[in-house]
């Protein structure tokens, strides 16, 4: 972990400027990023870091992949928006890319994933009424504690965090909230009223809690069974990052529908769709549901890079190998008492603690050259680029494992 580069700038330059006109949403670690490559990151004085948050599994691909940003900077030399008004050359090979991959024929294209999540929202709502014939108005979402889905006031009006919740009501009503991981609690929580069941296969923002392996397989029958959708929100566990394509392959419960973003653009440009089984996702017509950049050709040749990255480069099966290896080492050389759990499933890692130390932790890792998050005080997440090789991940966990030993 090396210096390689200086710019006249310092990091306190930085700070100061965005703590003087930026609001203040965000406590970030006071590193000021302006380089990335693979799984590297350079900051302004110069030091390199090994990237263990992939920007929340945005950039599974690694940092600026030569053949995404060429695909970006061909096509914006030739069209990048057109609106939805009118088609454009390079949205089908996205939607038929989408498609082949999930096995779902139809794809709803959006931009950010908490757009992406709006819109399952509506399609299981839409549903619900069309089909289902629930009573209008009564519709009702089976959604998890823990959960993170976005940021939208209707997505944080059923969460259970104070700090995403909070001072944002009043709350969408609809919205029914049950235990993660219990399927007794999900089974009773499923109505004649209810028309889906939204859940993380892996929660990420909680703090990479895994399931039971029967809860997704049971939530599968029961919403089989009780005539409701399931959907799963894959923005941040699906392409690749758990070790295959997406993580409900695990346990072999494949969702009626399915929400994607961050990777699907290996992070170079806002990217987000929802596909899903024709029943459903048919029933949007003209003027029920829209986006001015949803699908715009900037975005699908974007798409279309990144994918096929994903696939030709075997990154799902990378992910698998690397984070079992790592996962073992975890557990084998984590030594400190305070180390409650060492937790994973592919490159979605998790180390949590008995006492509130993770954002002292990362700090202190920050300063060894590893970038990495901490959430709930307790818990710190690592998720590197797929892309990383063996021997860089045992150089950063050579690193962590000590400096986590101290805590």
């Amino acid at each position: 972990m090396t210096t390689t580069e200086t710019t006249t700038r310092s990091t306190k330059d930085y700070l100061a400027q965005v703590d003087r006109f930026g609001a203040r949403n965000y406590a970030p670690l006071e590193v000021v990023i302006t380089r990335g490559e693979g799984c590297h990151l350079w900051d302004v004085e110069g030091r390199r870091y090994v990237d263990m948050l992939s920007a929340y599994s945005a950039v599974n691909q690694g940092h600026c992949h030569p053949r995404i940003v060429g695909a970006l900077v061909e096509q914006a030399q030739r069209l990048t928006l057109t609106s939805r008004a009118f088609h454009n050359d390079r949205m089908g090979d996205m939607l038929q890319r989408i498609a082949q991959l999930t096995g779902f024929r139809a794809v709803l294209p959006m931009n950010t994933g908490a757009e992406a999540v709006e819109t399952a929202i509506k399609a299981m709502r839409r549903w619900g009424y069309l089909v289902k014939k629930v009573p209008d108005g009564a519709a009702e979402i089976v959604v998890a504690n823990g959960n993170f889905h976005g940021r939208t006031t209707t997505i944080v009006g059923f969460s259970d965090d104070p700090g995403s919740r909070d001072t944002f009501g009043p709350p969408t009503p609809g919205f029914v909230r049950v235990p993660y991981g219990d399927a007794e609690a999900l089974a009773r929580a499923i109505g004649p009223n209810t028309v889906g069941v939204l859940l993380e296969p892996i929660q990420g923002e909680a703090g990479v809690k895994i399931p039971p392996d029967d809860y997704l397989r049971r939530a599968r029958a029961l919403c089989t069974e009780r005539r409701a959708l399931l959907c799963l929100d894959e923005i941040q566990t699906g392409l690749g990052r758990t070790g295959k394509m997406f993580a409900y392959e695990h346990v072999g419960a494949c969702p009626d529908l399915i929400v994607l973003g961050k990777a699907l653009s290996g992070g170079v440009y806002p990217v987000s769709a929802v596909a899903g089984v024709a029943e459903v996702m048919d029933l949007f017509t003209p003027g029920t549901h829209g986006s001015t950049y949803g699908g715009n050709p900037l975005a699908a040749a974007v798409c279309v890079a990144a994918l096929d990255v994903l696939v030709e480069e075997g990154l799902p099966e990378r992910a698998a190998r690397l984070g079992a290896h790592a996962l073992k080492r975890l557990r084998a050389e984590l030594t400190s008492t305070n180390v409650l759990e060492a937790r994973g499933r592919g490159l979605m890692l998790a180390v949590e603690f008995r006492a509130p130390v993770a954002k002292a932790a990362v700090k202190a890792l920050m300063k060894e050259g590893v970038l990495a998050k901490d959430t709930h005080e307790t818990t710190i997440r690592f998720a590197p680029p797929l892309v990383i090789t063996e021997a860089t991940l045992d150089e950063a966990l050579d690193v962590t494992i000590p400096v986590l030993n101290r805590f």
